[in-house]
């Protein structure tokens, strides 16, 4: 099953979309796509509903479609998870997973735009998949149990401003946080919808110029192993987001591969996960 939220900013509808891609609407009675919707085990009643047919048509054409959840508690951030990633930008081979957090709010639609920050010289993308929390994690006593804390996965767009996170002192939170930096979505697929999450196609391309083309075969740290490490320093609560890092193929580290200007086009795609169009514009 796939979560989708559709509307303007604010205003957006929870959907979900079965195997025939057909979109129905969700009562009212569940409310948001968020912590309390995916703690309380909405998920499954809203799958059941679906295979009875009892919810309602819902067309999407034509509609905006916002981030597939509402906003998360927080989103945590693992840097450097691919090896050839690490190496382009001339960093060590993490031990242990890098981890930064992200502003709740920059967390945008999987289509609108991504504004550059005003003082930006070296806007730059991040193609990445993305897992959402569906119950708390806290010492988690294995890897293998943090697949019970799996509410989905969705493809996200870490946008980074290299210059605010590597040349300008501090944590690395600064240069990920800016306006509209998480784009989110077009959809949160539940788990069974993903065969496995260590075996999916990522690509991104900048103004039809393919840019990063790789499989989360290739992470460091696959998605369990981040979770259970993650529930060690902090606890993951239902509804909080995880971008689990990028492979080789951003501007930084590469002097002919150029950063972002306003008017430049993004074009993200994850297997199973849907696309995503992101245009710059200047804030």
């Amino acid at each position: 099953m796939r979560l989708l939220r559709i509307g303007n900013v604010g205003h957006e509808q929870p959907v979900v979309m079965d195997a025939s891609n057909a979109s129905f609407e969700v009562p009212a009675s569940y409310g948001d796509f968020n912590g309390s919707f995916f703690e309380s085990g909405a998920v499954d009643e809203l799958r059941q509903a679906l295979s009875k047919e009892t919810l309602a048509p819902f067309d999407i054409t034509g509609k905006r479609i916002g981030a597939p959840i509402a906003r998360p508690g927080k989103i945590v951030c693992i840097g450097l998870n691919y090896r050839d990633h690490a190496e382009e930008t001339g960093l060590a081979i993490p031990e242990e997973p890098v981890v930064f957090l992200k502003a709740p709010n920059c967390m945008v639609g999987p289509n609108d735009d991504v504004m550059i920050p005003r003082a930006s010289t070296k806007c730059d993308w991040e193609i990445e998949l993305a897992v959402v929390i569906s119950k708390t994690a806290r010492y988690l006593d294995s890897v293998e149990q943090a697949a019970d804390h799996i509410a989905g996965y969705a493809l996200a767009n870490d946008m980074s401003e290299r210059v605010f996170q590597m040349e300008r002192g501090g944590q690395w939170d600064k240069g990920k946080s800016c306006e509209t930096f998480n784009p989110l979505g077009p959809w949160l697929a539940t788990p069974d919808e993903i065969a496995s999450s260590s075996d999916l196609s990522l690509t991104l391309k900048v103004n039809g110029v393919t840019r990063q083309d790789s499989n989360t075969k290739h992470m460091i740290f696959n998605v369990n192993y981040i979770i259970w490490y993650l529930s060690q320093f902090m606890v993951l609560e239902a509804g909080d987001l995880i971008n689990t890092g990028t492979p080789a193929g951003v501007s930084f580290g590469h002097d002919d591969v150029p950063f972002l200007t306003a008017g430049d086009v993004l074009d993200l795609g994850i297997s199973g996960l849907g696309t995503q169009t992101n245009r710059l514009v200047q804030a």
